[in-house]
């Protein structure tokens, strides 16, 4: 544990919280555009999200709730271990639901409760350079950057397409944001791609070991890169459900029964698929309890009524 005495809020120097929002502000300011910025030393290792904790630790207010999640997982390593050291050092309210909270870090997720205007996801980076597996020199990127030369890119997605049939990208499929800049969304699944899309909050991009943040404001255009004739496609989980919530139409995890050696699949936003699971079982508390006052009163409304006339 931190002894928050001993460190600045929020555990940066205000001079790096200052210098870090204002890459951030030119990166609002061109959506999709990498800013280069001065990646500082945390007590984590670097490729754990440092990135993301060092945009969180810059925006995060006395006032706002936190909640961080890795790979839709509120409880793992990962995510506990970054609520930790942002708590301790701020003393922040800490969240699992997603409609309560302010800040949401995540790494390879996005919630599958649509995000609203007041909140601000911030995504871990490992690779911020959606150009890299056609070219692996950065000072020849930033040109093709610049010159918006994304021809290799549509090379790669048709050569893919050619030999598999489709393009076989599952995660970090790169998109267009705003017409200009070929984006990496981080490694987040395609069903959640289209969740960028003229979204309402505003998502941060952070890479720690690359030095760069990028951003997309919200009601930015981002569509996934797609030839007329092929369109995109996001994983399909049509006639599946999830085995502890029910729900249908989100992203789910496919899981293998240890005793039965099924296939069965539950809710990737564990926070999610909790609160989902607590209303349910508020419903058939007071259902329980609707029906338990009925038998004190002797049934029903009619059966009440019956009573009174027969009263009079």
């Amino acid at each position: 544990m931190i002894d928050q005495s001993h460190y600045n809020f929020a555990f940066l120097d205000e001079n790096s919280k200052r210098e870090i929002r204002r890459s951030l502000l030119k990166a609002v300011a061109i959506p999709g555009y990498q800013v280069p910025f001065g990646s500082r030393e945390l007590p984590i290792g670097r490729g754990w999200g440092t990135g993301g904790i060092q945009i969180t630790l810059s925006v995060i207010g006395r006032q706002d709730v936190l909640k961080v999640i890795d790979q839709g997982s509120d409880d793992s390593v990962n995510a506990v271990n970054i609520k930790k050291l942002v708590t301790a050092c701020t003393g922040v309210k800490v969240t699992t639901d997603s409609e309560e909270a302010t800040l949401i870090q995540t790494r390879h997720r996005i919630p599958e409760t649509p995000l609203r205007q007041d909140q601000i996801l911030i995504l871990q980076v490992p690779t911020p350079e959606p150009l890299r597996v056609v070219e692996p020199r950065e000072s020849v990127t930033k040109r093709m950057h610049a010159e918006a030369e994304y021809s290799p890119m549509w090379l790669t997605l048709y050569e893919d397409l050619i030999r598999c049939g489709r393009i076989g990208i599952s995660s970090e499929y790169p998109v267009s944001v705003e017409g200009r800049y070929v984006m990496n969304p981080s490694p987040i699944p395609r069903y959640d791609t289209p969740k960028l899309n003229d979204s309402d909050a505003l998502y941060l991009f952070g890479a720690g070991r690359e030095k760069k943040i990028y951003a997309v404001p919200p009601y930015t255009a981002v569509i996934p890169l797609a030839f007329e004739d092929v369109p995109f496609e996001a994983e399909d989980f049509a006639g599946k459900r999830c085995r502890l919530c029910g729900a249908e139409h989100v992203y789910l995890d496919e899981l293998t029964d240890s005793m039965t050696g099924r296939r069965v699949y539950e809710c990737s936003d564990t926070g999610y698929c909790a609160k989902r699971r607590a209303e349910a079982a508020g419903e058939k508390r007071i259902s329980a309890g609707s029906t338990e006052s009925e038998r004190e009163t002797g049934g029903s409304v009619s059966a009440g009524a019956s009573g009174e006339e027969m009263a009079r």
